[in-house]
């Protein structure tokens, strides 16, 4: 071996040893990087008054340009991180700069300038000896990485919920860690039926320790107010009140706008909802998730005129312009798959059934190799088969995948009511109909534990739609 193998090989060694993005196993492939790039640059200008996160956010902006191959605008954004960390702190920095200059160290090495990537981590050894603690238990370290698997995938939220619990223990009063904590609980509860999704759920009671701890947060205080809503109707007067407080809070906030929208539109108000989202859309004019909400607010705008029995005309204007926002929605993000299943089953209303299968076939086709939100892909594809193409047994194959994928998830509920609603109507018709007693066996077998009579499967989907829309706000 070469004197330069053996040097190269020993810079590899320390550089694994580092607490930071290069190491917290981030995978280019698990990552919507476009997306991710404008939140972080979003993020960056939110936080302008505020260090910690435009600081977190210039690191984290670092790290994604280097996986885009633009290593020089990586440097110059870990730049801006290591300023904005010595303005805020000062001399008291050194434990915050520990992933920062753990990414320049990286980003010099893959540069192959080994002289920079050596003085990097001789600064972080002089760190370690003023701090002589494995870098893995600095509470600064576990809360920027908590915040990256957070920010990052939803793939990375249970390894954000143990980061931040972790981060809590040893620094119990910082707000930066209890709010990321609280939002870690939050995402991960989101969207399932399960006995831990009480009014004491370990979300709602880490929400409300973080507010008491940090009050002023009207982002921690609208998604207790969204929680509690999805859990029951009963608790509408508590929502209204945590979500009007943190809308007069923070008119402004972008991340407070988009929960608000949510609430705005499940109680009817969907004009209200639209007009903050187009207020939002002159601030982020390339965001996903703010096209993707309009999308959703003329949804239901379409949902209401067909109820209403109103004139053809406005049903197809809504869904145009649904249509329009969500391929918009996804020409920005191209692995937004729920997006896609939306608008392909949209294209089905309109009888562009050609365009609609083509769209379905591309998203299960990405699904499988993402092996994500799959479950999805089939609930909506059984949906479509069920109503824009008529045929009803490839809608029972799909709702049977959808249903044995993840049995106590929405879709999964969801499917099971569809299931049960398809094998009654054919007992109806035909008591002897054998396909229809297999169906409701199914259903039976995987939801037993949740549902103890036929008339549990129905289950509430005004409810369930709700919290659909709150598993699209996990790119906060």
């Amino acid at each position: 071996m070469s004197e330069m193998s053996s040097i190269l090989d020993g810079l590899k060694i320390k550089l694994d040893q580092l607490e930071c993005h290069f190491t917290w196993g981030v995978e280019k492939d698990e990552v919507a990087i476009a997306d991710l790039v404008i939140r972080l640059e979003e993020q960056a200008k939110l936080d302008l008054g505020r260090e910690e996160g435009a600081a977190r956010a210039q690191c984290s902006l670092g790290f994604v340009k280097f996986l885009l191959d633009r290593k020089e605008e990586a440097l110059a954004h870990l730049l801006n991180s290591e300023t904005l960390i010595k303005e805020n702190l000062g001399d008291n920095c050194d434990k915050t700069l520990i992933v920062t200059y753990g990414n320049f160290a990286w980003v010099y090495y893959h540069m192959k300038n080994y002289t920079e990537c050596e003085s990097y981590l001789k600064k972080l050894q002089k760190i370690n000896e003023t701090f002589p603690t494995e870098f893995s238990s600095v509470p600064e370290v576990l809360g920027e990485k908590g915040w990256a698997y957070l920010k990052f995938s939803h793939k990375y939220y249970d390894r954000a919920v143990e980061v931040f619990q972790k981060a809590v223990e040893l620094d119990p009063e910082n707000r930066e860690w209890n709010a990321g904590y609280a939002i870690a609980l939050y995402r991960t509860e989101t969207g399932t039926h399960t006995e831990s999704c009480t009014v004491d759920s370990p979300a709602i009671k880490q929400l409300r320790k973080a507010i008491d701890i940090n009050p002023d947060d009207d982002v921690l205080r609208v998604l207790l107010g969204l929680k509690l809503l999805s859990l029951s109707k009963s608790l509408m007067n508590d929502s209204e009140k945590l979500v009007e407080k943190a809308l007069n809070g923070s008119p402004e906030h972008p991340h407070v706008m988009r929960y608000v929208v949510i609430f705005f539109r499940d109680q009817g108000h969907v004009d209200r909802s639209i007009a903050l989202l187009m207020k939002a859309l002159e601030r982020s004019p390339n965001s996903s998730f703010i096209h993707h909400q309009l999308a959703m607010c003329y949804k239901t705008k379409k949902i209401n005129l067909q109820k209403e029995k109103r004139r053809k005309v406005e049903i197809d204007e809504a869904r145009d312009q649904l249509i329009y926002y969500l391929e918009k929605a996804t020409s920005q993000k191209d692995s937004f798959l729920s997006a896609m299943c939306e608008l392909a089953l949209q294209y089905g209303e309109r009888r562009d059934l050609l365009k609609a299968e083509e769209l379905f076939d591309k998203t299960l086709k990405t699904a499988k190799e993402k092996n994500e939100h799959l479950q999805v892909v089939h609930f909506y594809y059984a949906q479509f088969q069920l109503y824009c193409n008529r045929r009803e047994d490839l809608a029972i194959l799909h709702y049977q995948e959808c249903l044995t994928m993840a049995p106590q998830t929405i879709d999964g509920t969801k499917s099971a009511q569809k299931l049960m609603n398809i094998a009654k109507r054919r007992i109806k018709v035909n008591p002897n109909d054998w396909k229809a007693s297999e169906i409701m066996g199914l259903v039976y077998q995987h939801k037993s534990e949740m549902f103890q009579s036929n008339s549990d499967i129905s289950g509430n989907e005004e409810n369930d739609e709700f919290l659909s829309n709150l598993c699209e706000l996990m790119s906060l």
